[in-house]
């Protein structure tokens, strides 16, 4: 597993190889005595075409994540929330697919979201800490301070991802 440093600290990308034989492929894809990291709670999620989730974080409690795919491809989106950062308020992404085998390393202290590119995306989140509900808010997927751009021409939103505050308000 070859691990990669981003321009934002503490996020770190991840190859991992697929092993491609007649039967199909195997593929590591999280090993905590790597990360040297504890992941609590994991979950899975499959998006369709254009359906974009987040930005998501948790306030009180909050989590890091490790985001990979393990069918489809994904525009994966992080935003430094980190008020104390050298870095607060810049955004990074990058594609995650099954094919290109690459896994994200957000810590804590980022608001994450990602964009279905295929017709159906299926994405793992591992999570060092447990969802905690109350603790859930989201920041604008297409908030104009932060000009991401998502390379999704018809995006599909949730009635709560709608909802979500603007970076100026988390300021």
């Amino acid at each position: 597993m070859k691990i990669i440093k981003t321009p934002i600290k503490g996020l770190l990308i991840f190859k991992s190889k697929k092993f491609d034989d007649k039967r199909g492929y195997f593929r590591e894809i999280l090993l905590e005595k790597v990360l040297k990291r504890k992941f609590k709670f994991n979950v899975v999620s499959m998006s369709k075409k254009n359906v974009i989730r987040g930005l998501h974080f948790q306030k009180d409690k909050p989590q890091a994540k490790f985001i990979s795919v393990i069918k489809g491809k994904i525009i994966d989106v992080v935003v430094d929330i980190r008020k104390n950062s050298k870095t607060y308020g810049q955004h990074f992404k990058i594609i995650l697919s099954d094919k290109n085998c690459t896994s994200l390393l957000i810590p804590e202290g980022f608001a994450h979201g990602f964009g279905g590119l295929e017709k159906e995306n299926i994405v793992v989140y591992s999570c060092t800490n447990y969802r905690h509900k109350k603790g859930e808010r989201g920041i604008r997927w297409n908030d104009k301070d932060l000009k991401i751009n998502w390379v999704i021409k018809k995006p599909v939103i949730s009635s709560k991802d709608k909802k979500n505050m603007f970076f100026k308000e988390y300021k």
